[in-house]
């Protein structure tokens, strides 16, 4: 693990004018995370005086907060489950140093497997629940490499937000250490903090919180035992990127393929099937021996619903998506991301003709095919982890979602680093299937990019 030298500990509270005192309801979209926990990303960034970013960060964060006050309140688990916000709270902020190794940036921000380890001293811990049960639900963290950059360190809860609104909040942040405040038309939009907007006549919060209780006080269903009882080595984690020529080279390979739909799918589903396939191939996603194996996604439903959502709308707004392929289909070596791309683009068009059709049963039908080592998707090429992040020293050189690894077979989806339409592929697994996803990986891009 990274040697990191805290600095400083900093309580930043929104910047005037705030809301004395304020509670949110949570929603049934909400009440689904109470118990996962924080995503957590980090943003690289290259500065030849990392230094002199920290007081720009701190200075800028109120301005960002009296948007997003609710980061800087608590979420209680009490009756009525509401997010509560008063004057005084504030949201934990950590300027940190790491160890003088000149390289060591350089390594942490390649594309290629790097150790994980080195990675968490850069991740800001949520503080404990509190007596009462009510919790923090965000923090951040600066670490700066003398003479190199400095890595951004972003952790927000689920329950509070989907990854929409917490990349809303970071672009925020960026434009108002970047442009010295938000009052300029540059700025990103405000949120929209009003839970009312989201209709629940048929009571899904209830019941989602029911099936939860229920879920609690039986325990979920086991997980089958690893392929090898033996000590895990360290995790690595990688990312894969995809040229917007590699992407479309996938996207007309897997439309032309018998087994697919003839349907062009979209950078999301092309990508999500080609990891998928080399997830599978390398063992690390499925139950040996299976037939049939799972994926599972996050829709985004903003959009959806009727009426729709506006696209600032702060809160989760997703629901969750169910693939199933015969396991001989991805493993066919000319086929298989075919096949999986048809199967989630089917599981997307069935979802679009109901949006909540089925609510009531999420939960229990998540935790049906948890035992069967589902792949899933954290993240996605539209959010704009890259884009808009700019804090006045220019883009990101990397962006890694590293709470994937606490769901084993789940990948992060992010577009390109250099905004020209390419898709970003972030993983972590052991060397041998690390090994083994990169070799199924550039094999499968290397067939199908047109630029060849």
């Amino acid at each position: 693990m990274a040697e990191v030298r805290v600095l400083e500990r900093i309580r930043v509270a929104p910047a005037p004018p705030t809301p004395s005192a304020a509670e949110i309801p949570i929603t049934f979209f909400d009440a689904a995370w109470l118990f996962t926990g924080p995503v957590e990303r980090l943003f690289f960034y290259r500065h030849p005086d990392p230094r002199s970013a920290l007081p720009l960060l701190a200075s800028s964060l109120p301005h960002a907060l009296r948007r997003f006050f609710p980061l800087a309140g608590t979420l209680s688990l009490a009756a009525g489950h509401r997010f509560a916000y008063a004057h005084g709270d504030a949201l934990a902020l950590v300027l940190a140093e790491s160890s003088p190794d000149e390289d060591d940036f350089d390594r942490l921000v390649a594309t290629g497997p790097r150790d994980l380890r080195k990675m968490r001293a850069f991740v800001p811990c949520l503080p404990p629940p509190r007596e009462d049960g009510a919790f923090e639900v965000a923090a951040v963290q600066a670490t700066v490499f003398p003479g190199r950059g400095l890595c951004l360190g972003v952790s927000v809860h689920h329950a509070a937000c989907d990854d929409a609104s917490a990349t809303l909040f970071v672009r925020t942040w960026a434009a108002a250490c970047r442009l010295g405040g938000l009052d300029g038309a540059d700025a990103p939009p405000a949120p929209v903090l009003d839970r009312s907007l989201v209709a629940d006549p048929d009571d899904l919060l209830s019941k989602t919180l029911a099936g939860m209780k229920r879920m609690l006080a039986s325990g979920p269903p086991p997980l089958p035992p690893p392929a090898q009882e033996t000590e895990m080595p360290a995790p690595l984690i990688a990312s894969f990127p995809l040229t917007r020529d590699q992407i479309d080279g996938i996207k007309d390979a897997a439309a032309a393929e018998p087994a697919g739909t003839q349907r062009r799918p979209s950078s999301f589903v092309a990508a999500s099937a080609l990891a998928w396939v080399c997830l599978l191939r390398s063992r690390s996603v499925g139950v040996d021996g299976a037939a049939r194996s799972h994926m599972l996604f996050s829709a985004e439903c903003r959009s959806r619903l009727a009426p729709p959502l506006p696209a600032e709308y702060f809160g989760n707004c997703l629901r969750p998506c169910f693939v199933e392929v015969a396991t001989a289909e991805l493993a066919d070596g000319d086929g298989g991301v075919a096949a999986a791309a048809a199967a989630i683009g089917s599981a997307i068009r069935e979802m679009e003709r109901g949006v909540l059709e089925g609510a009531e049963g999420w939960l229990g039908k998540v935790l049906s095919v948890l035992p069967q080592r589902p792949m899933s998707v954290g993240g996605s090429p539209r959010h704009g982890v890259y884009e808009g992040t700019d804090f006045g020293w220019g883009r990101p050189c990397r962006v890694e979602m590293v709470s994937i690894e606490k769901t084993p077979g789940t990948v992060s989806l992010a577009e390109g680093p250099d905004g020209k339409g390419g898709v970003e592929v972030g993983v972590v697994l052991p060397p041998d299937a690390m090994e083994s996803f990169a070799s199924c990986f550039h094999d499968i891009v290397r067939l199908s990019d047109k630029s060849v």
